[in-house]
């Protein structure tokens, strides 16, 4: 899931300069000093200042309306976008890895605008790059026609037909579960003023969590990313789907000021909410994805949801089954866990219709309370321990359960 092939055909016609100057592939550092985003005239400007060249792309996306540059690769360190936001044209900004090997920087749009020209020019002496892009105003219907990601295999997701069919197990082997560390690159989830982001917190736990359940011996993990990048929602699960993944488990610590503050909770998945505040903590989860291009919200056709609800009817019940095991065992650990702990919503990473799947809010970076217990490495220690207990009970059930259903 990491190699990437240093290949250049992303970089694009508008940029000739670039196209001449392949060779290059060490990292290049983003200059903020040198590098800047105004009004001009009716339109924008961006110029990004790199310390090398890279292969690029730019591309336009709708609902909301984006410009997307992916990079092959960015190191943003040093780059602020709050200050570096001075268009009126430009909304939000947001930037970093997207999948390995490769960065994206994403400009939100306050109304529809194309690109007019893009270029990378590379000093011939010091080597640094200036990318330059401006933006025109555009009809709203020239830009929705327009919108649109180029497919490119090393960024976006296979066809369908790609992925081989969950082969046949042995009942007594491990079983695999994909541990997904939420959020990840672009998408930092939550922050707190420490400079403390909830993708690094729950990267870090899901290695611990990763670990132990491969030495208890029932388990074997893959993770759906490895470091910090950026991995869509769909890709999440269609990963999971072509790694045979027994089990779903997505990790979660969130910031939130409805309701639910602190304390574990375990999610399954609903049409509808349970609640207020899981149906708006959903809602951000998916934004991420709206952030990056990629919109699940329509996916599903009428008929497609009917197959996927059937699908759904032995799945749910043993995903509700993990999620109240896991429940169990972390309140007989000792674990704070939230005055509800079990609730559901419609997060678009719980989807697969024929993988048992959970979301987990370990705990909220709001709280200060839970914020203290999810930088302290031995309560980490003590709710991994718990929830690979409350996985394993699970699968004992749920192996009896399931010869009770075939006799």
């Amino acid at each position: 899931m990491r190699a990437l092939s240093a290949l250049f055909a992303l970089l694009l016609a508008l940029s000739p300069v670039a196209a001449a100057a392949q060779g290059f592939s060490a990292l290049a550092r983003i200059l903020p000093e040198q590098s800047s985003l105004r009004d001009v005239g009716e339109g924008a400007e961006l110029r990004l200042s790199l310390s090398q060249g890279v292969p690029y792309r730019v591309f336009t996306l709708d609902e909301p309306r984006r410009v997307v540059l992916d990079f092959q690769e960015v190191d943003w360190t040093g780059f602020n976008a709050k200050g570096f936001l001075n268009s009126t044209k430009v909304s939000d900004i947001r930037f970093g890895g997207y999948v390995p090997g490769w960065s994206r920087l994403v400009l939100e749009l306050s109304e529809p605008m194309q690109v007019a020209s893009v270029a990378l020019d590379i000093d011939p002496v010091t080597a640094n790059a200036a990318l330059a892009l401006t933006l025109k105003v555009a009809d709203e219907d020239d830009f929705a026609a327009m919108a649109g990601a180029p497919y490119d295999p090393r960024l976006d997701l296979p066809p369908a037909n790609e992925f081989e069919a969950k082969p046949v197990k042995d009942p007594d082997a491990p079983l695999l579960v994909m541990i997904d560390p939420g959020h990840g690159g672009l998408d930092p989830g939550a922050e707190v003023e420490e400079g403390l982001a909830e993708k690094d917190l729950m990267l870090e736990f899901a290695y611990d969590l990763g670990e132990r359940l491969v030495r208890s011996g029932r388990f074997e993990v893959l993770l759906t990313r490895e470091g910090d990048y950026f991995v869509s929602l769909e890709r999440r699960i269609a990963m999971a789907h072509q790694q045979g993944a027994d089990i779903f488990v997505s990790l979660h610590a969130d910031a939130v000021t409805e309701g639910m503050a602190h304390g574990t909770v375990v999610y399954t998945l609903s049409k509808s909410a349970s609640d207020v505040a899981s149906a708006k903590l959903a809602e951000r989860h998916d934004r991420a994805d709206l952030l990056s291009g990629i919109d699940l919200s329509s996916a599903d056709d009428v008929v497609t949801d009917v197959l996927l609800d059937l699908a759904r009817q032995e799945t749910h019940p043993r995903s509700m089954a993990m999620a109240q095991s896991v429940i169990e065992a972390l309140m007989e650990q000792g674990s704070k866990v939230n005055r509800r702990p079990l609730r559901s919503a419609g997060f678009s990473v719980l989807k697969s219709a024929d993988i048992p799947s959970i979301l987990i809010e370990v705990g909220f970076m709001s709280s200060p309370e839970d914020l203290a217990k999810l930088k302290d490495p031995a309560w980490r220690t003590n709710a991994s321990q718990a929830i690979v207990r409350g996985l394993s009970n699970w699968r004992e059930a749920d192996a009896a359960r399931r010869a009770l259903v075939r006799q």
